[in-house]
């Protein structure tokens, strides 16, 4: 089956290319600031030691090996202490900009220089929900960023992402989290304006189209699927391999600034750039689910894994491990490497590891048959046959093979006699925004700026589904959750009756109000609303042009910052206030007037309407950004889709 699988693959690439080799490439080029290509240029290191094929070779002298999850590696443990030394000034700068009347930024940073755990740690998560997500992501994150033209002015919230001490993603949260680090942790701006002299973020040419024939990438989109296939077939040789390979090899060319969509990146290679190692910026965390072979949903008690920098594994009871990334790969058993193996590296390719946060095939297939997007009813069919196919092989699962942690934990741990791990698109148990590692309470997260791009409601809008699944999996306080604890949440009834989805909402602002010894974080949940664009786009949606790109990321940015603070002048002040919440609480300060003012302003406060809303459809609330129409291309996309599918299916069934 597995070869049949990989000549299904080959020729759904082959016919592909023929099919767009003749398709008009979008012209418009709209960009928000001037970018010389060697700025972008610099980016993650190619340390790989054969391209996408992971190579086994001498093991370092200290063998790596597999920790329990008591507590943080000794790595990140270093890299904090580093870290904090860039969040504290930059909070400070922040905060001082924000406005709290009342409240003395200087003398209360400097009362606290000698016990800085007192002072806040900030956590930023942003969710699946495909190029949704990943473009109204990026406004907020472009909000957030003050390198951004105007990021420091009135009104705007630059200089949150310098003072954060994580930055998590999933699915298409992460396709954002990984092109800005591996591209050497840039600007949203950066990656809007390439020029033309990359593919990066230039989406109009479809994941299944290959980019455009100029600048870094010189594939055509014959050479594209050669490229991508080759190299997953190298891969094949010694390791198992699944339609997650092809995928991430496919995302690569939209997401890495490097040619063939840079095949030598690894994820590891981030705690080698010096922004990094020297805590000049957060530690980006990307989120990915366990699921049983077989399974098609992916229960809340799954297993999440996270990979940072330095590990892959998860804190939870059902593994409570980690592996060293940069060795995945290896022959682990019992935490070690045996004496007669060598030590594998370059399995954690960058683009693997965001295809595996992103797997979305099962996604598709739970949701095409309810999906409102305009897909013709002979392409359900025939796609969702495929995907019922695929799925029924397992082939949606990202494989992680071998299991590096096999023979480790074995009383406890549900993979511990598996040879294989498989992991699938970090959103499946409904929590599609990555809380779970910053919640963990060895990070002693405080605040986490949750920002949410799920299509929730019947029109693509978010309704704090996410929310209420992370809640529900923290009360199971003797099982999977861990010690670990949530703010309390309302029904998603209630978020849709009293316009919680509409606007920023904390919650947990009352830190007792937990049956727990540990306050909760607080979270501010901002949900994706249109301000000047429809930005609620369909998942299935695969190409965007630059106008229609940049005007989902614009209307993030007004998201994030409430129309720089037009909407209601007092949302930085607030935005500040949620920032120092915890902080007060453990320093016993009194709270400013203006901050209990914007606890009332903008905490749930507890209300519960769980009747029935009618459908939550609502309209652009300031003037609608123009976008020039993708016209009838995106139809043709799909008609050629439909073709795709039928010969697959056909294939498959073979």
């Amino acid at each position: 089956m597995k070869h049949i699988r990989d000549l299904v693959v080959y020729l759904i690439l082959t016919v592909t290319c023929h099919a767009y080799a003749v398709s008009p490439r979008d012209s418009s080029r709209d960009t928000s600031a001037a970018l010389a290509l060697a700025e972008l240029e610099i980016r993650a290191l190619p340390n790989a030691p054969n391209g996408y094929t992971p190579t086994a070779g001498a093991c370092p002298p200290k063998k790596p090996s597999i920790r329990d999850a008591s507590g943080l590696s000794p790595n990140e443990t270093s890299w904090l202490e580093a870290r904090q030394k860039s969040t504290i000034p930059a909070m400070q700068t922040l905060l001082a900009r924000l406005n709290i009347s009342g409240f003395d930024v200087d003398g209360y940073f400097s009362s606290h220089q000698s016990n800085t755990s007192a002072l806040p740690n900030i956590g930023i998560a942003v969710s699946g929900g495909g190029y949704r997500a990943c473009l109204n992501g990026a406004g907020a994150i472009q909000a957030f960023d003050s390198r951004e033209v105007n990021g420091s002015s009135t009104g705007h919230l630059g200089g949150l992402l310098q003072s954060a001490t994580y930055f998590a993603g999933l699915s298409g949260g992460g396709w954002l989290v990984g092109s800005v680090y591996v591209n050497n942790f840039t600007t949203i701006s950066n990656l809007l304006s390439n020029n033309n002299d990359s593919s990066v973020w230039q989406f109009g040419n479809s994941i299944f189209e290959g980019p455009a024939e100029s600048g870094i990438q010189i594939l055509n989109s014959a050479s594209y699927y050669e490229t991508i296939a080759a190299e997953v077939q190298g891969k094949s040789v010694d390791y198992n391999t699944t339609i997650t390979d092809y995928w991430g090899r496919a995302l690569s060319f939209q997401l890495i600034n490097a040619t063939d969509g840079g095949p030598s990146y690894t994820w590891s290679s981030i705690a080698l750039e010096e922004n990094f190692s020297s805590g000049d910026i957060p530690m980006p965390i990307l989120v990915a689910d366990s699921r049983a072979p077989g399974e098609q949903l992916v229960s809340g008690n799954s297993t999440i894994y996270e990979f940072t920098p330095f590990e892959f594994g998860s804190f939870d009871p059902t593994l409570y491990g980690f592996a060293p990334l940069e060795y995945l790969g290896t022959n682990f058993s019992g935490g070690v490497v045996p004496d007669n193996e060598q030590c594998v590296r370059g399995f954690d390719n960058a683009g693997y590891v965001m295809g595996t946060s992103s797997s979305l095939f099962n996604q598709f297939l739970l949701q095409i048959n309810t999906s409102t997007f305009s897909i013709p009813s002979a392409f359900k069919t025939v796609l969702t046959a495929l995907l019922t196919s695929v799925g029924e092989d397992n082939d949606d699962i990202a494989s992680y093979e071998p299991n590096p942690f096999y023979g480790f934990n074995n009383q406890t741990s549900e993979v511990a006699q598996q040879s294989s791990l498989n992991i699938v698109d970090g959103g499946e148990d409904l929590q599609n925004i990555p809380l779970q590692p910053l919640i963990q309470p060895v990070r002693n997260v405080d605040i986490i700026f949750a920002v949410d791009s799920s299509a929730d409601t019947t029109f693509n809008w978010p309704n704090g589904t996410s929310l209420v699944a992370t809640y529900e999996r923290s009360l199971n306080s003797t099982g999977i959750a861990n010690g670990t604890v949530f703010p309390s949440i309302p029904d998603t009834n209630t978020f849709v009756n009293l316009g919680l989805n509409t606007r920023p909402t904390f919650f947990g602002c009352d830190p007792k109000n937990v049956s727990a010894t540990k306050a909760s974080p607080l979270v501010v949940y901002i949900p994706n609303a249109p301000y000047v664009a429809y930005s609620n786009v369909s998942t299935f949606d695969p190409s965007y042009n630059n106008s229609q790109r940049n005007a989902i990321v614009e209307n993030g940015y007004y998201v994030a910052t409430m129309a720089n603070g037009t909407t209601d002048k007092q949302w930085p002040t607030c935005v500040g206030c949620a920032i120092l919440s915890r902080s007060f609480d453990r320093t016993g300060t009194t709270v400013p007037e203006v901050c209990a003012q914007c606890m009332q302003t903008y905490c749930w406060n507890g209300t519960v309407n769980s009747t029935t809303p009618a459908n939550y459809d609502p309209a652009v609330s300031m003037t609608e950004i123009s976008i020039t129409s993708l016209g009838s291309r995106a139809k043709r996309n799909l008609n050629v889709l439909a073709a795709l599918g039928m010969v697959a299916v056909v294939a498959v069934m073979m």
